[in-house]
Order: structure tokens, then C-alpha cells, then sequence
């Protein structure tokens, strides 16, 4: 068996006077390949930085056998050699760390992490700033690394592709699972098929006990009537009397024994809930917003630069109407000058006159004044509170989550309610720019019903194979700096 490299015992660890992880043991063997999963804010990065030795836990032990590298996508990138063919590959600029770009600056720090060997990698979403080419190139580096990986990631290609094992984060419990992210699915769904079939089960039969319950007591009921409708003929033998009432009586007791025996087993069947449904999310277009134009979105001979770079040359296309259209290239290949293009109405770009247009970009979003999220969505929506409810629960709001001043949000809830906002809007084109960055799978794949249930035209930028394959209805590239139609 391979040996442990790390090993949590009876580990507790609190954040606000709550409990975040509460693990009796988990262990971390020589060969492991683990992807950890879970909503935002469910522990995963804390997982990982217990691992790492950078957060010590409140109670337990976490006893380390093997030498970690740990990558995390919010710090700078450490002061460490980087191997000059890596550099080269990942074409990261020989300027000073300051001045590079967020994907410029993951990349180096990979390439530091990967420029020595460590008996253990622990990485924390190594893809957010990575486009599709610097993607690959992480997972061709680590295909073949020998040691123990545990990679924490939004990417569900990048974990099908790289690990062995899921670890799923939630309500403080770490539990196992066996394959990529793939089987791990199929195995949640195959669990939630299981949990609804018992819950039939358990409602149906409970339904055959109460109604037997309910016969009992009506032939019991029958049984007292009869008692007291004896014939004149009864009343006078004495003897037959006698003998049927202690008969009827001994009866009468019997099927009320039997009834309360039935209802003890209702009440000891153990409940089995329904699994949580997820409704289908439909974002109908009111009449008023409605386009007709074959063609919403075109550009005529577009040219873009950005300083001394020309991006875009004498570039023309036509989105059409209702559709959900991906524009993929490198980093710096100008999609979000594109998409900031298109917003702008520039030179070049035709818009329907009824076009009204919602964008999500890469930002950190600031609210201007003090409202509950439930008011923040009422105002800006129109619908009823049920699909605002719906659409909000599905993105991670419920419950308290409801009234939270929109000024306390952290930056993943503001992305999250600015989302919400955009579909449940009054718009008829939404222009998306790296909309899953920053979200957990489970928000992910909640944002792919709300495109695959808007009525609308959907612009959207992302570096995510896996979501564009699950929503895009066309696919373009910019490349050789036209706009190309590749699907």
C-alpha cells in the first residue's frame, strides 16, 4: 500500500464561531490524485491550507510525512527559480511581477511550482486566470507527475482529466468518492435516483397503514353501533346476551389494538425526505422586449487595437437571434475588447434599435447604497417573489441569505446576485464576460439552466470547455485577427 504523506485526525475548525470543518480522519497516500468539490465557502481552501500547514486547526492533529508545494491563486507569486524552458512555453513576459496581467501572473507561478519537484502538489483553482492553451498546458504537466496531487477546482474538465478521487466539502463533512468529476456525478445522481425511490416507498407505505389504521377504527365503530342495536330477542336470553356482549366487546378491543398497532408503525417508520428538486428556470421575454431582427449583433469590417497591437482587422459576423454564442481565443486575443466593443455600440457594430443590453464583466462589483438582496432584486426585476425565490436559491441565497445588506456581500455573493439580476432583468441581449470565474461547480452548473432557460441573446466570454460545450449554441474563435466560426 502506497505510505500516507499526510494524515488529519479528529480535526475542528471554526470561522466565525461556526464549525467549517469537523473531519474524525482523512489521509492524503503517496500516489493520490484527489479533486476536492464544494459550494463556495464550504472549506475547501481552508482543506487545503490545513494540509499545507499554513492554518493550524482549533482541535486534532494533522501529522505531515511528505514534503508539500502549495499553490494558491490569491497570493503573489513566491520569490522562486522558474525553469527558463517552462518560462518559454507559458510565454510569460521578462518584465518585473507587478506589471503582469492575472493570467501572466498564475502562469509564473506555476511555473515556479513545477520548476521543482515535491513529493506532494496541493493547488487551489490554478485555471481562473488561465486561458484554453494555458489550460492544456496544466493538465500535460501534471498528467504524468509522480506524487500525491489534491487540486481544488471550478474546471470540471480539468478534474476529469487529472484526478482519481473526489473529496466533496459539506456542512463540515468530508466524504470519498471514486473517479473523476464525472463519476462522481453519475454516483450523486445514482444516490438522488436511490433517495427518491425510497421516499416513494416510505409515502406509500405509510398511505396502506394509515388507510388500514382508518378500516380498523370504522369496523370497530361498527361493532359499538351493533351493541347497542341488540334485538328484543337478545335482550331476553339472558345467556346468549351475555356471551355476545363479552364476544362483541372482546372483538371491539381486538380491531382497536390492531388499529393503534398500525398507527405505532406509521410512527416508526423512519421518514425518508424527497431529494431536492431542481426546477426548470424559464426567463420569458415580455412582448415589449421582444427582437425580431434575424441578426440582433453585426459588425462590418471591425478593426480593434490595443497600443501598437492590432486585434481585430476589418473583422465582420452576424449573431443570430436567441441563440447563445461563445467567442474563444488565447489570452489577448481581444475577446473582452470585443465584448466592450459591442457594449460601446463602435465603429462598426449594428445593433436592433429595440436591442437592450445587460453585461456581466470582470469586475469587483460595488452597490451603492444599503438594501436587503430580496428589495436589490424586486426593484430591478419586475417578477413575482416566487421566481426571484427560485433563481436566487438556485445561485446559493436562501433563508437569512434574503435579507443580507447587498454592501456586505463578499466578492463571490456580489458575482452571484449580479448574475441573478441579469437574467431575472429587463433585457433582451446579455453580454458575459468570464461569468463562471469565481463560482463553485454547483453555481456553475445552475448558470447553464439559467442560459439553457433564457429566451434572449447570450454573448459570453469563457475559458471553461466543459460549460461552453454545455451551452453554446454557436462557437466562434478570434484568430489572425478575424472572427471566426468554428461550430
Amino acid at each position: 500500500m502506497d505510505k500516507i504523506g499526510v494524515k488529519l485526525e479528529n480535526i475542528k475548525l471554526s470561522f466565525l464561531d461556526k464549525i467549517v470543518l469537523d473531519i474524525p480522519r482523512l489521509a492524503v497516500h503517496q500516489f493520490d490524485r484527489i479533486g476536492i468539490v464544494g459550494k463556495n465557502g464550504a472549506g475547501k481552501s481552508m482543506l487545503l491550507r490545513l494540509i499545507a500547514g499554513q492554518m493550524p486547526p482549533d482541535q486534532g492533529r494533522v501529522s505531515r510525512f511528505a514534503d508539500f508545494a502549495y499553490f494558491d491563486q490569491l497570493q503573489a507569486p513566491v520569490e522562486r527559480t522558474a525553469d527558463d524552458k517552462l518560462l518559454g512555453k507559458l510565454s510569460i513576459p521578462q518584465i518585473g511581477v507587478e506589471r503582469l496581467s492575472g493570467g501572466e501572473q498564475t502562469r509564473l507561478k506555476l511555473a515556479r511550482l513545477l520548476s521543482a519537484y515535491s513529493e506532494g502538489l496541493l493547488i487551489d483553482e490554478p485555471t481562473t486566470h488561465l486561458d484554453a492553451e494555458g489550460t492544456q498546458f496544466f493538465i500535460e504537466e501534471l498528467a504524468y507527475y509522480y506524487g500525491a496531487l489534491v487540486l481544488v477546482s471550478h474546471d470540471r474538465y480539468v478534474l476529469d482529466q487529472l484526478v482519481t478521487t473526489i473529496w466533496e466539502v459539506e456542512a463540515g463533512r468530508v466524504t470519498e468518492y471514486a473517479g473523476n468529476y464525472s463519476d462522481y456525478a453519475a454516483q450523486k445522481e445514482l444516490l438522488r435516483r436511490q433517495q427518491r425511490e425510497q421516499h416513494e416507498q416510505y409515502i406509500k407505505e405509510k398511505a396502506r397503514l394509515i388507510k388500514a389504521a382508518e378500516e380498523k377504527l370504522k369496523k370497530a365503530e361498527k361493532i359499538t353501533e351493533a351493541n347497542g342495536r341488540m334485538s328484543k330477542k337478545e335482550a331476553k336470553a339472558k345467556t346468549n346476551k351475555m356471551f355476545m356482549t363479552k364476544s362483541r366487546g372482546t372483538s371491539q378491543k381486538a380491531v382497536h389494538r390492531a388499529a393503534k398497532a398500525m398507527e405505532q408503525r406509521v410512527e416508526q417508520l423512519e421518514a425518508v425526505e424527497a431529494p431536492p428538486q431542481e426546477a426548470p428556470l424559464l426567463f420569458h421575454q415580455s412582448p415589449a422586449l421582444r427582437l425580431h431582427n434575424r441578426f440582433p449583433v453585426m459588425a462590418d469590417r471591425v478593426t480593434l487595437t490595443a497600443g501598437n497591437n492590432t486585434l481585430l482587422k476589418e473583422a465582420s459576423f452576424q449573431f443570430p437571434l436567441g441563440r447563445t454564442i461563445a467567442i474563444t481565443g488565447n489570452n489577448g486575443s481581444g475577446k473582452t475588447t470585443l465584448l466592450r466593443h459591442i457594449l460601446r455600440q463602435g465603429d462598426g457594430i449594428l445593433l436592433s434599435p429595440k436591442a437592450v443590453i445587460g453585461a456581466y464583466e470582470q469586475m469587483g462589483y460595488q452597490f451603492e447604497r444599503d438594501e436587503a438582496v430580496m428589495a436589490y432584486m424586486k426593484e430591478r426585476s419586475g417578477c413575482d417573489d416566487g421566481k426571484i425565490r427560485a433563481v436566487l436559491h438556485a445561485m446559493g441565497f436562501a433563508g437569512n441569505d434574503l435579507r443580507k445588506n447587498v454592501r456586505d456581500l463578499s466578492g463571490g455573493e456580489a458575482i452571484r446576485l449580479v448574475l441573478c439580476q441579469l437574467f431575472l432583468g429587463r433585457y433582451n441581449i446579455l453580454i458575459l464576460d468570464e461569468p463562471s470565474n469565481f463560482l463553485d461547480v454547483f453555481c456553475i452548473e445552475a448558470l447553464e439552466r439559467f442560459i439553457k432557460g433564457y429566451e434572449g441573446t447570450v454573448l459570453l466570454v469563457s475559458h471553461d470547455r466543459r460549460f461552453i460545450e454545455r451551452v453554446a449554441d454557436h462557437i466562434y474563435v478570434i484568430e489572425q485577427q478575424l472572427v471566426k466560426l468554428i461550430r
